[in-house]
């Protein structure tokens, strides 16, 4: 089934994987990979600007980097699928910072309150003495997870098929893709609003889908910013399509000015109705590549479609 994973998904879970295992065995004998690759506040001694990149590849437990990569791989997979590989890795990258950025400036509003809380009158300019002071506890404040980018990820493909309808545990019913997506949102936005000492990340979580909306509404102005080249299967999805439809459209023609001549020229019933059902087999093919991607083809499909091109 592996083989089946487009590349940058496939090698992204890989790598959160073996981090995750080294994170443990290394911490086993005195290493902590957290400290080191984690995402800490700007403000704190341990900050190092790589951890905006390096935090999503680290998670804190099993639940934790489980669910995440399942969620990578139910929905990164179809959007990389559309996309292509070149695509989808800026956008997942993107967003995984962004979801950074915006966490390190939720994490500046909450040591701000925090300080104005415990020293009355004090001014921005007063803040670097006051962090300087206060490094036991701003060294603690790290973020780890792939979780941002996660997010993004549900929200193009929300934005890409918005009227597919999918399953969530535990409701009975399916739920059109567009309104799972503004539901996690205000779930998140919630959860940010209502708590206050929850140690899950919600503004990184809506940081990500906020970078991932403004990136694809960016591309859909600016295609050609956005555009690094299609998968090969959707490359070849496309010339199909367009061929297939000027043959259907050319039969269309030639059946209504020949529609005195018709048994004469092809009189044979069960040719027609061969001809029929390949026509809809191609259409269920095609419609497959486009809510699956070309690479969730059987090879039997693919050989159909190869015959029906050099047809």
């Amino acid at each position: 089934m592996i083989r089946n994973i487009p590349v940058v998904t496939k090698n992204l879970l890989i790598i959160n994987v073996l981090v995750f295992v080294a994170t443990f065995v290394l911490g086993r004998v005195g290493i902590n990979l957290e400290q080191l690759f984690g995402l800490h506040f700007f403000m704190a001694s341990n900050f190092r600007v790589y951890q905006l990149l390096t935090y999503m590849f680290m998670h804190a437990n099993l639940e934790h980097i489980f669910f995440n990569m399942f969620a990578l791989w139910m929905f990164g997979c179809v959007v990389e699928n559309v996309w292509g590989p070149k695509k989808f890795l800026t956008y997942y990258l993107t967003c995984g910072v962004g979801a950074g950025l915006i966490q390190e400036l939720t994490q500046f509003g909450s040591f701000y309150l925090l300080a104005t809380s415990q020293i009355p009158g004090i001014g921005f300019g007063d803040l670097a003495e006051v962090a300087a002071n206060s490094q036991a506890l701003l060294t603690q404040w790290t973020t780890v997870g792939a979780s941002g980018a996660i997010y993004a990820i549900l929200l193009a493909f929300g934005m890409i098929f918005p009227e597919e309808r999918i399953f969530i545990f535990p409701l009975p019913v399916p739920i059109k893709a567009k309104w799972f997506v503004c539901g996690y949102a205000l779930i998140e936005l919630f959860s940010a609003l209502a708590t206050t000492n929850d140690s899950v990340a919600h503004f990184a979580h809506l940081g990500g889908m906020l970078f991932g909306y403004l990136l694809i509404r960016y591309w859909r102005k600016h295609p050609t910013m956005g555009n690094y080249g299609q998968s090969q299967g959707q490359q070849f999805f496309d010339r199909l399509r367009n061929n297939w439809e000027r043959r259907k459209g050319a039969r269309s023609k030639g059946s209504q000015s020949t529609s005195s001549t018709t048994n004469y020229s092809n009189p044979d019933w069960e040719y027609n109705a061969r001809k029929k059902a390949e026509q809809d087999e191609i259409d269920r093919i095609l419609d497959k590549i486009r809510k699956s991607g070309y690479d969730s083809l059987t090879a039997a499909e693919k050989r159909k479609l190869f015959e029906q091109k050099n047809q």
